[in-house]
């Protein structure tokens, strides 16, 4: 799966490949400065100290979903005079005391391609809990270097809407839970814990031994994902695109599965991947219901 490199990679796998990215460089456009004069870069990324420092959060359903969410401590809240109209119409408590602010303002923060519909807010990061506290049960996704914030958001937003438990992912080469992804992924940074780890081959054994079914997904599988007997808890484990898993992530999950289709085009992008994996683990599961 060919991801951009920005927080949140299996040999020979090609279910992810990415067939319409093929004009656009592998793991170097950075997506928010994407249209943005050479030179020019948003004010808040320069003022980021690193994973500790600030989450910065935009958008209508990613900052009103943080602001809901007691777990979350916002420091900085830039609202627009339509966005804190809506606001209190909504009856949504702002916590803060917020900063009135033009459109323009929160654009030269951002650049002018982020869709933030008038809200902007710098947060606390969420903390991330411990890979032994998670409970065994439900659905659990795992994501070996997925670096693409795009997709990593919008593989969270679906792992809210089929109820995951809780996304897996490494400490490194993933993108931070702020900004683009956080966009992405709609609010559902408040709703999925994330599960940082160091060692991804380390966390998916602790998982086989609390008893998930770990279940990596590839191309060369040895079965079809929605043949295989799956069963609760289940941890769908995803790879980067155009690379895919890796070997010791191979090696290391319960089955290696790949999603067959009847068309032409084999291969999805990871993010579709994941909806559809979902889609299938939870029917087979009986969590649809």
């Amino acid at each position: 799966m060919n991801d951009r490199k920005p927080p949140f990679r299996h040999t020979g796998g090609k279910t992810f490949d990415k067939p319409f990215d093929k004009g656009r460089p592998a793991d170097k456009g950075r997506p928010a400065d994407k249209g943005r004069p050479a030179g020019r870069r948003p004010a808040w990324r320069e003022r980021e100290s690193g994973p500790d420092g600030p989450v910065i959060l935009y958008g209508w359903h990613t900052v009103t979903m943080a602001l809901q969410n007691p777990k979350r401590r916002i420091r900085k809240l830039l609202l627009t005079e339509n966005a804190a109209r809506r606001l209190a119409e909504d009856s949504i408590d702002s916590r803060v005391t917020p900063e009135m602010v033009r459109p323009s303002e929160i654009d030269h923060l951002l650049g002018p391609d982020a869709v933030h519909q008038g809200l902007f807010a710098e947060a606390d990061p969420l903390p991330s809990p411990d890979i032994e506290t998670l409970a065994a049960e439900g659905l659990v996704l795992v994501l070996d270097q997925i670096t693409d914030p795009h997709n990593v958001g919008a593989i969270m937003r679906s792992a809210a809407a089929f109820a995951v438990k809780a996304i897996v992912t490494t400490a490194r080469h993933s993108p931070e839970a702020t900004g683009v992804l956080a966009k992405s992924a709609s609010g559902a940074l408040e709703l999925v814990p994330l599960v940082t780890v160091q060692n991804l081959a380390r966390a998916l054994t602790a998982l086989n031994e609390r008893g998930f079914m770990t279940v990596g997904l590839d191309s060369e599988g040895s079965e079809n994902l929605s043949s295989t007997a799956l069963r609760e808890p289940l941890a769908l484990v995803l790879g980067a695109e155009g690379k895919g898993l890796r070997q010791l992530t191979r090696e290391t999950c319960s089955v290696v599965a790949r999603l067959d289709m009847p068309g032409l085009i084999k291969s999805l992008n990871v993010s579709n991947a994941a909806v559809l994996a979902l889609y299938i683990g939870a029917t087979r599961l009986g969590l649809m219901a």
